[in-house]
């Protein structure tokens, strides 16, 4: 019997070839060649925004909702309204105080319901601008704010509603449509601005934490 028969016992044993690499295992690669990732494992996946990445990796910032952001545009449009309203009461204080004082040139504004006018366009004036500067300013840190941001949002959003409601049934009630149009548009305007901070990704967005 030779050595090259395979039923002899004394022979040298068949080679056997080389196994495959499992698919659940890493592949070996050349020397000094880190293994490839096999089949077996999930490739490793970036952070989504608003999740963290990996221990020590770089925190990636979550996005604005859009109810949050149609929020923050109206109270833009509302502040833009005040503004204009703070200029045309300002122009109304000055257009009183030149009817008192030709008025008092010709002694007919003895009960001085000129300067009553004139101050009180300038109250309606201090009162518009102060409006004009909480609407920009919570639109302003709808990006970094926190709860007194949210608490305050909601708060003044109800408020502008219960006061364009009041508008809204006066001018059903004259039955003109140019009487209600402007009301009805403020309380939509409010009512999207108290829900955006309530809504569960409002809630979400005042709550995340900051880096």
């Amino acid at each position: 019997m030779s050595y090259g028969d395979p039923n002899n016992p004394y022979g040298q044993p068949p080679q056997q070839p080389p196994a495959a690499p499992g698919y659940g295992y890493p592949q070996q690669g050349p020397p000094g060649v880190p293994p490839q990732q096999g089949y077996g494992y999930p490739q490793q996946q970036p952070g989504y925004p608003g999740y963290p990445g990996y221990p020590g990796g770089n925190m990636m910032q979550q996005s604005m909702p859009g109810l949050l952001m149609t929020a923050r545009v109206f109270l833009f449009l509302i502040s833009s309204v005040q503004i204009l309203s703070t200029i045309g009461f300002l122009y109304g204080a000055a257009v009183a105080n030149d009817v008192s004082d030709s008025a008092d040139e010709f002694g007919l504004d003895d009960a001085g319901f000129g300067d009553a006018a004139t101050g009180l366009f300038v109250v309606f004036a201090l009162i518009a601008a102060a409006f004009a500067a909480l609407s920009i300013t919570l639109g302003v840190k709808f990006g970094r704010g926190g709860q007194g941001v949210r608490i305050t949002t909601v708060v003044y959003g109800a408020l502008g509603g219960i006061v364009g409601l009041i508008y809204l049934f006066v001018g059903l009630d004259t039955g003109y449509a140019t009487a209600i149009i402007g009301p009805l548009i403020w309380v939509v305007f409010a009512v999207i601005i108290t829900l955006a901070p309530v809504v569960p990704s409002g809630t979400a967005w005042f709550n995340r934490p900051r880096y």
